[in-house]
């Protein structure tokens, strides 16, 4: 049997903006036992324009980060993917396209994002808060939860006093606010933080608090409720927490299945038991890869360039994290204001996370599509690859096995990018992809 080649460490998180996986809602995140706990969530406020106004002082004025300026007209293109409470406070949202935040405020201070000097801030304030709690979860770049059942006998003053003794080193040490909530469930806790905003602390501890300050917030607020879910719920006369809890688990598991509806049910009501989770006890359960090119375009061998791109990063965070897929789902956006786009599902012969496996089969069901809407004279706009199932006991199948020599050549590849950084060797056909750059730093 040929050798494996060491890849090295892994960055799958790079220029991911978001992590939007669930990390309570399966049953081995949660603890088995049902003894009361405490959490505390803390949110760095607005934390990209925050760092960018401190590096450029900036304090009180409004900015945005994201997009990018286009041609001699300096036109502003892509969206807003934060921005400062200044900005918010005349109307400046998140996923607003940069023109039109232009539009509203002239003198708005557009900024390019700098992901490597945020995550470098991250590290400072993960350092900060592994010498303040002995467990600490990081759930993205500007938010964490802390595992503070120690102070679980304490008095709510003793309580309250380690929030704010926390928020004030953060901003000692790293010149940030932030916003802080504790509360008896994870979801509890990470709802608290929400409340006063920007640098406030928020505690919740007992269900007269929670009935007061939390039951009255949407549906939409809680982990795993997003729009679709929101829209079922709405339908069924449910709009609010307490609407949720008053009704009891069994709609939520009509609508959602008896598993996962239940779950769901047990957060809203704040009796979900989560653990706080370190990276070595995180599981991935689906892995997906978004963009929206640069410029639309009508040409198939850009797309398919741009589909290679999405699998070549899908598959190197797979194997990153020691996940396999069978089942993958694949979406082509186009410019058009009536129709989104089209979507379908592949599978490959078995669970795999090599690019070529899973890109022979993508394309085989892609070009037909692509094909057809180009004949009926839609451009493209933007991709999405995923998995729709993941595997992670790694098993070998009984009537699939991937080919040794290209495993290691793409662990060969790995272990080059990773020392080197990601793109160093990748495939020729990326060349082909839509002219333009994703970094936000390179479009400047």
């Amino acid at each position: 049997m040929m050798p494996a080649v060491n890849p090295g460490t892994y960055n799958p998180d790079e220029d991911v903006h978001k992590i939007t996986d669930y990390r309570c809602v399966s049953r081995d995140m949660q603890h088995s036992s049902i003894k009361e706990r405490l959490y505390l969530h803390l949110d760095m406020n607005c934390f990209y324009a925050q760092v960018e106004q401190q590096c450029f002082k900036l304090h009180g004025l409004p900015i945005y980060i994201g997009g990018w300026y286009k041609g001699d007209q300096r036109t502003p293109r892509g969206i807003v993917a934060t921005s400062s409470y200044e900005a918010r406070a005349l109307g400046i949202k998140t996923a607003m396209s940069a023109y039109e935040a232009e539009q509203i405020c002239p003198y708005i201070i557009g900024l390019q994002a700098d992901y490597e000097k945020y995550k470098g801030i991250s590290v400072l304030i993960e350092d900060v808060l592994e010498e303040f709690a002995p467990t600490v979860e990081k759930y993205s770049m500007d938010e964490y939860f802390l595992d503070v059942n120690f102070l679980k006998n304490k008095s709510r003053q003793e309580i309250e006093q380690y929030g704010a003794d926390l928020r004030n080193l953060i901003y000692r040490e790293i010149g940030l606010v932030c916003s802080i909530g504790i509360s008896y469930s994870k979801t509890y806790s990470k709802l608290a933080s929400d409340i006063n905003k920007p640098d406030g602390l928020t505690l919740i501890l007992d269900k007269e608090e929670a009935r007061k300050l939390l039951w009255p917030m949407p549906l939409n607020e809680v982990w795993g409720i997003g729009r679709k879910r929101y829209a079922k719920l709405k339908d069924n006369g449910l709009e609010t927490i307490a609407d949720g809890i008053d009704r009891g688990y069994p709609i939520f598991q009509k609508l959602f299945g008896q598993y996962f509806g239940k779950i769901i049910w047990e957060m809203i009501a704040g009796k979900d038991r989560a653990k706080v989770l370190t990276g070595q006890h995180i599981t991935k359960e689906q892995l997906s890869y978004n963009h929206t090119f640069s410029t639309r375009t009508g040409d198939i061998v850009q797309v398919r360039g741009e589909i290679m791109k999405g699998i070549t990063r899908l598959s190197y965070r797979m194997r990153a994290y020691g996940i396999q897929a069978q089942k993958y789902f694949c979406f082509i956006g186009i410019q058009h204001k009536d129709h989104k786009g089209l979507g379908f599902r592949f599978n490959t012969n078995g669970y795999t996370n090599l690019d070529d496996y899973i890109h022979y089969e993508c394309m085989r069901k892609a070009r037909p599509r692509i094909k057809a809407l180009l004949d009926r004279d839609f451009t493209l706009r933007r991709m999405s690859i995923g998995t729709v199932k993941v595997d992670h006991s790694g098993q070998q199948e009984m009537f699939f096995a991937e080919d040794a020599q290209m495993r290691n050549f793409y662990l060969a590849q790995d272990a080059i990018n990773n020392r080197h950084g990601n793109g160093t060797i990748t495939k020729a056909s990326i060349m082909d992809s839509v002219p333009g750059k994703t970094h936000f730093l390179e479009r400047s």
